[in-house]
């Protein structure tokens, strides 16, 4: 077991290692300039072109490091990751990538976890009684829902719910994290609600595909189990429905489950990025959507690492927690 955790200890920081590399050279292969770009667009809206232009890249090339050699700037990127110094946003100086992070990544989870954990209560709840069979008749009828539901992109359903609650019945708002012109105030409970009315219809069109995708997962796995032999035993030993259905049923679907919870959860950062856009949500979406439009290489490798780190880190946690999880896998050589 030892030898195994060392493993997967080194593989994680190896993968770490290659996912980070790819992620500062592949924005540099495009070949794009963001500080040019960024200038340019500056003086095209103000109509003119400073005097000393060229001299104004240069100062700006040296102040995000970019005038250097590419192995140099390779270099000078890991280090700074390692010590968690992603430098200075591009398309928004003097703004620190850090500091743009964490702002926009609150409104991300608050939105993302909860709705991917309702998604997964719910979702898994309905699939093991769908998928019993002695459960009642009514239940079945859900499953096309189910299917349809789980079918649907988060963002084309969020555009739908956004044309009915929102622009068409104006039951919740059109877009933003709170209302405009609102000076947040977390001390305020009429700001949480404010915030929380927001929150509704991105929410919403995240836990309604969840719960389609995890009933189906869940549905199949509790069909599968009726064939086991410790099913099979369990019924012969005479042993209540109910029991069986929550202490050998479930208990075992719950397994496959709970491996994609952990990878579910590790992708809200990046799972929910085009229905913030939808919605105008002040998530970590609309920073990099920023980002990628701005050709800002240093907020997006900011924004990169942490959802390479968070799959990394719940991939890892998962392979090393799961022998606790389920008692029947050990892990040895041959």
């Amino acid at each position: 077991m030892a030898v195994y955790y060392l493993r997967r200890i080194g593989l994680f920081f190896l993968v770490l290692l290659i996912a980070s590399t790819l992620n500062f050279f592949l924005p540099r292969i495009s070949g794009s300039d963001p500080v040019r770009q960024r200038l340019i667009q500056e003086a095209t809206q103000g109509g003119y072109v400073p005097q000393g232009f060229n001299q104004m890249i240069k100062s700006y090339d040296k102040q995000f490091g970019l005038d250097q050699p590419l192995i140099i700037q390779y270099r000078n990127y890991l280090w700074n990751i390692m010590h968690g110094n992603f430098g200075y946003s591009i398309s928004q100086y003097p703004e620190t990538v850090t500091h743009l992070i964490m702002q926009a990544i609150p409104w991300t989870l608050g939105v993302g976890l909860l709705a991917t954990l309702l998604g997964f209560l719910i979702g898994s709840t309905l699939g093991a009684i769908i998928g019993w069979p002695g459960s009642p008749s009514a239940f079945k009828y859900l499953f096309l829902p189910l299917l349809s539901l789980s079918a649907v992109p988060q963002f084309l359903l969020g555009l739908v719910l956004l044309l009915l609650l929102a622009f068409t019945f104006h039951i919740f708002p059109l877009f933003g994290g709170y209302a405009i012109a609102t000076q947040p105030d977390w001390g305020s409970l009429h700001f949480w609600l404010d915030v929380l009315h927001h929150a509704i219809l991105p929410a919403l069109s995240i836990v309604l595909v969840a719960i389609g995708l995890w009933a189906l997962g869940m549905r199949g796995m509790m069909v599968n189990m009726q064939g086991e032999d410790y099913m099979i035993q369990a019924e012969a030993k005479g042993l209540k429905g109910s029991r069986i259905f929550l202490r050998y049923a479930i208990r075992n679907a719950l397994l496959p489950q709970t491996t994609g919870l952990a990878l579910a959860l590790a992708h809200v950062v990046s799972g929910i990025v085009l229905v913030e856009v939808v919605f105008g949500y002040p998530g970590i979406g609309g920073v990099l959507l920023n980002a990628i439009q701005q050709s800002d290489f240093q907020l997006l490798q900011g924004i990169v690492f942490i959802v390479i780190l968070a799959i990394g880190l719940a991939t890892l946690v998962l392979d090393l927690a799961y022998p606790l999880l389920d008692p029947r896998i050990r892990y040895q050589r041959n």
